[in-house]
């Protein structure tokens, strides 16, 4: 063991190196991860009890030799490129472009992170869903007009037929068919509409829902929670109104409007010069839905909401096109590499 400890010894004191490439060799063959003096290490276990000691000094000297004139050189290399300028071939040619994440991933996370935070679980389902979670549970007649062509993408599988979900609220039906009360859940993810392609509107797009199942809950819950959200996504300063509206499965119902943060509420051409865009509809679970699910309305109440997670990165990041989110144009994305 000792006459091996002073080959490599020999080999470490002799090793000529005259640039970086040959230093990042020494560096390898004896200090890496897989060099000599790792195993030497290794094999410190096979050496007697009583010459243990004696070794182990001798190694640890060898390590410090080797570390000692691996650390001179590389400093001497670096003080000799900054003071003649010359280039570090081993270096990569050029630098390699940092990737960020989807402006419609970065916001998707924040409204989950901002619903965890108040206790509400995530809960996720099939992106092709059949009659009954897509209309008939959430209390849509036969001949109600989101049946339509012009409004879903309808899709034929052998006898029966499918459709992709217009909404995530599919996802909320088997939640509550299969979890008691209370339940408090958001399910994000990604929906379908036959809608014309604009600025302001997409054929397929993200949405969060949410829904609250309990004893005793009521509208004024519902207000606060919105409240909350909208605080912690545009700033203390956001402010909320909620006018009357119609959905199939809440009951009252209710659309939902922010202050416009694109021009401070003054009036823009995406808030159409109102000061408010919409961002998401709400409402109390209407009895039907509940008891559709196997849920009894005459104990429990609840509120559902939904939103557009891109109108909602439209407001927070200033995007005045949706369309902007799938063209893939690099020169977009690239404003969102510095975002965490």
């Amino acid at each position: 063991m000792k006459e091996l400890i002073q080959t490599i010894k020999y080999q470490v004191e002799s090793y000529e190196i005259s640039n970086p490439r040959e230093l990042e060799s020494f560096r390898i063959q004896f200090i890496g991860s897989k060099g000599s003096l790792k195993e030497l290490f290794g094999q410190l276990k096979q050496v007697p009890n009583e010459e243990k000691k004696e070794i182990g000094q001798l190694i640890n000297e060898l390590r410090n030799l080797a570390e000692t004139k691996y650390n001179d050189l590389k400093e001497q290399f670096e003080n000799t490129d900054a003071a003649s300028g010359s280039i570090d071939f081993s270096r990569s040619g050029e630098e390699f472009p940092v990737g960020s994440h989807h402006p419609i991933s970065l916001v998707r996370r924040e409204i989950i992170e901002i619903f965890n935070r108040i206790g509400y679980t995530v809960s996720e389902g099939p992106e092709i869903e059949d009659d009954w979670h897509n209309f008939s549970a959430l209390n849509f007649p036969p001949e109600h007009p989101a049946r339509d062509m012009q409004d879903t993408f309808f899709i034929e599988k052998g006898d029966n037929e499918m459709a992709l979900r217009t909404h995530t609220s599919s996802v909320q039906v088997r939640v509550m068919e299969n979890t008691q009360p209370p339940i408090r859940t958001i399910s994000p993810g990604r929906v379908y509409r036959n809608e014309a392609v604009s600025a302001r509107a997409h054929c397929f797009f993200h949405q969060v829902e949410g829904l609250y199942i309990d004893k005793n809950v009521s509208f004024a819950d519902l207000k606060q929670t919105l409240e909350y959200f909208a605080k912690e996504m545009f700033g203390e300063k956001a402010r909320i109104r909620m006018r009357p509206s119609y959905f199939p499965f809440t009951e009252p119902s209710a659309e939902v409007d922010v202050s416009c943060s694109i021009c401070n509420a003054q009036g823009c051409n995406v808030c159409k010069y109102t000061g408010w865009l919409e961002i998401l509809g709400c409402g109390m679970v209407d009895p039907n839905v509940l008891d559709a699910s196997g849920i009894d309305s005459g104990i429990y109440s609840g509120f559902a909401f939904g939103m557009g997670v891109e109108r909602i990165t439209q407001l927070k990041y200033k995007v005045n096109d949706l369309r902007l989110y799938s063209e893939n144009d690099i020169r977009f994305l690239k404003q969102f590499t510095a975002v965490l």
